[in-house]
């Protein structure tokens, strides 16, 4: 059955540099793919990977050339959209060649899986860590949701629109989320959302849509549900998220979260 894997906030730096002074995330990444490119093999029906947003920490060209040179070790095409970290012309400019990659405007697109469609969204406000969809967004939706009719979809952004619990957090998601979600909640086909942005795996619902917020390849956000507390960093183990339509007839779309840290096993439950 058809899927894909969700890369979210990999926060890649200058070669050599920590982000934040703390966190490796080149070798975080480089730790993600290695574990991606492990476990393919039983995996039936992965053929990509997405990137939601924040591929690097500071949008710049060096900062892009590094994230393109460790993504050449993945085996699987990659596709990307902004979050509030990146740059859009620099991202642009470093994929261009990409063919999900339009050549002006928002970083929209969509993936068609045959069971089911993806719809990226650009949710990116330059200069501004919270998020919106621009007219252009919400128009590129209606659009690829007529086109699909009442197949299943995805909508992937980087700004969640459900909050996590982390006030610090909640405070920068998407901030005219409902919107979307009127939108998704008209749709007569199956629909969820994932985003990234909060570096931590949190589920939740919107009315009948499905929500979830992915963790992390490197740090994660501390988990703090008080107000007026600033978010800060931790450095748990990372993870990726796999999904996978299932068949069956109670199926549908299923996700898992797939460690990125070295373990032991597998072995039988008998001895």
């Amino acid at each position: 059955m058809p899927g894909f894997i969700q890369i979210t906030d990999t926060h890649i730096v200058p070669r050599g540099a920590l982000a934040y002074g703390r966190s490796d995330t080149a070798t975080a990444l480089q730790r993600a793919i290695g574990t991606i490119n492990a476990k393919l093999p039983l995996m039936d029906g992965i053929d990509c990977a997405i990137v939601t947003g924040d591929l690097t920490d500071h949008g710049t060209p060096e900062e892009y050339a590094h994230f393109a040179s460790l993504m050449t070790n993945l085996d699987l095409p990659w596709m990307a959209v902004p979050g509030n970290h990146d740059r859009r012309d620099a991202m642009r400019a470093a994929f261009s060649d990409q063919p999900w990659m339009p050549a002006e405007g928002p970083i929209h697109w969509t993936r068609d899986f045959g069971h089911f469609s993806l719809i990226a969204l650009d949710t990116l406000l330059e200069g501004a860590h919270h998020g919106a969809l621009a007219p252009e967004a919400l128009a590129f939706l209606d659009a690829s949701l007529r086109a699909i009719g009442d197949q299943p979809a995805v909508v992937a952004t980087h700004h969640p629109w459900m909050h996590a619990g982390n006030p610090a957090m909640d405070a920068d998601n998407l901030r005219n989320g409902a919107a979307l979600m009127k939108r998704l909640e008209a749709h007569p086909g199956q629909l969820r959302m994932i985003s990234g942005h909060v570096h931590r795996a949190v589920t939740g619902q919107i009315g009948r849509i499905p929500c979830q917020i992915a963790p992390a390849p490197c740090h994660a956000v501390a988990t703090d549900h008080r107000q007026d507390v600033e978010a800060a960093l931790t450095l748990e183990p990372g993870a990726v998220t796999v999904y996978r339509w299932q068949g069956a007839a109670h199926g549908g779309l299923v996700s898992d979260a797939l460690p990125t840290v070295t373990f032991s096993g597998p072995w039988p439950f008998q001895d």
